[in-house]
């Protein structure tokens, strides 16, 4: 807002007093706040507005930040890659655990979700005003609880220590807003699901696919609660309603059993185009090229998936795959750990299976993603084609369900995590911690959910497992160096507060631990 307000009071301050009158007059061309936030109408597009936060990838002038690019990078799924060392030098610093507080993923990652925050915020404050019925107002507050708690829950992951904001700044005197502790923030999100949870639907058809149901807020919930369990222990505490482990197991096994979601039955399909919102997809961020896309100065107006660009094969002259930039280039340990799993062909996009002339670039490995790629099925129809990949994220599918509903105890833990293992043919293993953690790694590879669950089983395992040296791939290609990772403990996993936010606080953000 900061950076909004104070141009604007500049601009006005300067202008001469005979544009008094022409300040005082309202536009006739644009639709403004003192004139908007009055019809059903208007409050819909104020909630378009907030889903299309949701697919934001990078921050203008800033960096590109896809979440589940990012993710795996810092995860031991993948390295950073890009054409050279210089390309990809800010995911680098992620990849390694060095990272400046100038980094620009990490500023781009804190501005778009405080952007759809704010957005959240405002159309809440405006609900009462609108001319709509009881029934459409409690849908929409419903929804913009889910995407609050949604961005929250980005934020508070990746950040630990940030302001937490249930109302819009008002002026000059709120801008300086102090940090919240992690369990206010969890209590918040926790809060505003428990709160949605009634008010959705349990269904979207037509042209509604991708709006939310109450079944994505008992997933979201499960998951915040399993991180927030993890690295601090204990319950949340949402208004009057305490929920624990018990809590959300009975919101899980009500969605396995009452949702109508499922399974697909060929796990090779998930990522094709034709699921997509498929009868497996909890929660899924829709991407498309409408309207077609061209502009590289403001990426943000595009609606493509920038994950499927970066992370494709840089390969050109291929009828399957076109000129992706070839980050988050996979690494051995996941293929190993994928080893006589019928998974790895439908995850792991193999140097071997590319036709066309593939320049090989920084950390190049041989193996890419299969789940966001370049492929010729999420080609663009029109526009720039980096800018319109057509694949959508899927956030929460049924099989994590099954898996956060067998580790947090359910008594059907042993069903659930056969029914996960089954579909690909797999046989039963005991519903222990280790199997679970395990499996979840190979059914949700390179879906942007491995770091945070390496995270939550403390430094120690995430010490074990993010730091690597002297792990080398039969394909990799570089000196050794490029490839060892050290974990920094020190961090207990979070990013740095970006250090413009640290300076334009006025003193009232600490710095987190580690850097």
């Amino acid at each position: 807002m900061k950076y909004i307000i104070f141009p604007i009071i500049c601009v006005v301050l300067l202008l001469p007093s005979c544009s008094e009158d022409f300040l005082d007059r309202q536009p006739l061309d644009s639709q403004v706040s003192s004139t908007f936030y009055k019809t059903e109408e208007d409050a819909q597009k104020a909630l378009i507005a907030i889903y299309d936060a949701l697919g934001y990838q990078s921050s203008p002038g800033v960096s590109w930040s896809p979440f589940q690019t990012m993710s795996d990078i810092l995860s031991d799924d993948a390295f950073a890659g890009g054409s050279d060392a210089n390309d990809g030098l800010d995911e680098n610093e992620f990849n390694q655990f060095n990272i400046p507080t100038t980094n620009q993923i990490v500023h781009s990652i804190w501005l778009k979700n405080y952007v759809g925050i704010y957005r959240a915020n405002l159309l809440l404050e405006k609900m009462e005003g609108i001319d709509a019925s009881e029934e459409f107002k409690t849908r929409v507050t419903a929804e913009c609880k889910f995407l609050r708690a949604y961005f929250y829950t980005e934020l508070v992951r990746f950040f630990e220590n940030i302001p937490l904001l249930t109302a819009t700044i008002k002026g000059p005197s709120e801008y300086s807003q102090p940090q919240a502790t992690p369990h206010e923030v969890y209590d918040q999100i926790a809060r505003d699901l428990v709160e949605a949870i009634d008010a959705l639907p349990s269904t979207t058809t037509g042209n509604e696919r991708g709006r939310i149901t109450k079944w994505a807020a008992q997933a979201l919930l499960a998951r915040v609660f399993l991180f927030y369990d993890g690295v601090y222990g204990g319950d949340l505490q949402a208004g009057d309603v305490v929920v624990n482990a018990s809590t959300v197991v009975g919101y899980l096994d009500e969605l396995i059993a009452s949702s109508g979601h499922d399974l697909v039955p060929v796990y090779d399909s998930i990522f094709q185009e034709t699921f997509e919102f498929s009868v497996e997809s909890v929660f899924e961020i829709a991407h498309g090229d409408s309207p077609a896309w061209w502009d590289w100065g403001y990426l943000r107006g595009a609606e493509g998936n920038l994950s499927a660009q970066m992370q494709g094969p840089r390969v050109t002259g291929s009828k399957k795959w076109n000129r992706g930039w070839s980050f988050a280039p996979v690494s051995q340990a996941l293929v190993d750990a994928l080893k006589d799993d019928p998974r790895l062909e439908a995850t792991v996009l193999m140097e071997g299976e590319l036709d066309g002339s593939l320049v090989k670039g920084y950390q190049h490995t041989g193996y890419f993603s299969q789940k966001y790629t370049s492929d010729e099925q999420h080609w663009g129809s029109d526009g720039q084609f980096e800018h319109n990949r057509t694949c959508n994220y899927r956030v929460i599918r049924f099989a994590d369900v099954l898996l956060m509903a067998a580790e947090l105890g359910s008594s059907s833990a042993q069903q659930y995590l056969d029914r996960v293992r089954a579909r690909v043919g797999l046989p039963s293993i005991p519903a222990t911690q280790e199997n679970i953690i395990e499996e979840r790694r190979r059914e949700l590879a390179l879906e942007g959910v491995r770091y945070f669950d390496v995270i939550r089983q403390g430094m120690g395992y995430a010490e074990a497992n993010l730091s690597q040296s002297n792990m080398r791939g039969p394909l990799y290609e570089g000196d050794q160096v490029i490839f060892d990772v050290q974990f920094n403990a020190a961090t207990k996993g979070f990013l740095p507060i970006p250090q413009i936010e640290v300076d334009l606080a006025n003193g009232n953000f600490q710095q987190n631990a580690g850097y």
